[in-house]
């Protein structure tokens, strides 16, 4: 199998729940008072906020039920060990909370109209990065919940990336590789790109960036690789050599963070705060704040020195139960 037909169809199914996502917003971007844009986007957040967030739920729940299907339950694994989704919900790839990064959208807006750009230009553009933010937002918890679910499983050593015929460039040349089941997973804003594991009894085989190739249309392949790329891969041209494999590719949305780390969920009422405990009273905040960082799963996979060790910070950090 190249890949696994479960694992296509995951990989589809969150892609359609990530359009979805981007649809209502972009809806909810509509609404915007163009006269008021600041105030009027403040009224609607709530309602955003509410849309991002359960697509996040949404994909995260996901995880579980594929694993299970693809691999059957593992008897090795402890029941305490099961994914927590409502984690992974309410920040961003970076940890930052939804609240704030949604409001980057109107903030364009405005600078662009400052400048004296149109107004409808600008809010062209608030659109185009609403649709980064939630589209991205959405398919990073799918697979943050992905990846963490599989750390969990001890029959899971290692996965391979799962690539659509119509991915990018940057992706396209990634396709098949086989990576540590707690390495970060490599990814662009808007990537739809899955994973799919890999244990003793189930072992796809990985897709190569050629096979991946010739999977696409000559439309398609124009699209990705420009024409002159196209032509030039046709006629036996390294893939590799035609694409700059890393570029824009990260394994998360960090700039200039040196901790990937979140303050979500770290008061004495939250699940990850019950756990990494060291209170401190916050000016401002009703709740007393733990003091420690709470590391994202990517930063996890980064810091840990070996598997267990992550899963205690998984479980330490309140993405498993």
């Amino acid at each position: 199998m190249s890949p696994s037909p479960e694992a296509v169809a995951h990989m589809e199914a969150r892609a359609r729940l990530v359009e979805a996502s981007g649809r209502a917003a972009r809806s909810v971007w509509r609404q915007v008072d163009r006269d008021h844009l600041y105030l009027s986007w403040l009224g609607l957040l709530g309602r955003l906020l509410a849309i991002v967030s359960g697509g996040q739920l949404a994909a995260a729940r996901g995880a579980e039920p594929w694993l299970e299907d693809l691999l059957g339950r593992d008897p090795d694994r402890p029941d305490s060990s099961r994914l927590v989704a409502a984690a992974l919900v309410g920040v961003d790839g970076g940890g930052r909370p939804l609240a704030d990064v949604l409001m980057a959208p109107m903030w364009a807006a405005l600078r662009q109209i400052t400048a004296g750009r149109p107004v409808a230009q600008a809010m062209v553009q608030g659109q185009a990065l609403l649709d980064v933010i939630v589209q991205t937002a959405v398919a990073d918890a799918g697979r943050a919940a992905d990846q963490v679910a599989m750390v969990s499983r001890p029959a899971v050593k290692s996965y391979v990336r799962v690539v659509e015929a119509g991915a990018c460039s940057r992706c396209v040349i990634l396709a098949g590789g086989e990576s540590s089941v707690s390495r970060a997973f490599q990814r662009h804003p808007k990537c739809k790109c899955s994973m799919e594991p890999i244990t003793a009894d189930h072992k796809p085989t990985a897709m190569s960036p050629k096979a991946v190739f010739e999977a696409m249309s000559p439309a398609q392949r124009r699209k990705t690789f420009g024409k002159a790329g196209a032509k030039a891969i046709e006629n036996g041209a390294d893939i590799a050599q035609v694409v700059n494999a890393r570029r824009g590719m990260t394994s998360a949305t960090v700039f200039g963070r040196k901790v990937q780390a979140t303050s979500e969920g770290i008061t004495t009422r939250g699940f990850a705060g019950q756990r990494l405990k060291r209170f401190e009273k916050v000016q401002g905040q009703r709740y007393r704040t733990s003091k420690t960082p709470r590391l994202m799963p990517e930063e996890i996979f980064r810091l840990a020195d070996n598997r267990d060790h992550a899963i205690r910070l998984l479980f330490q950090h309140g993405y498993i139960a």
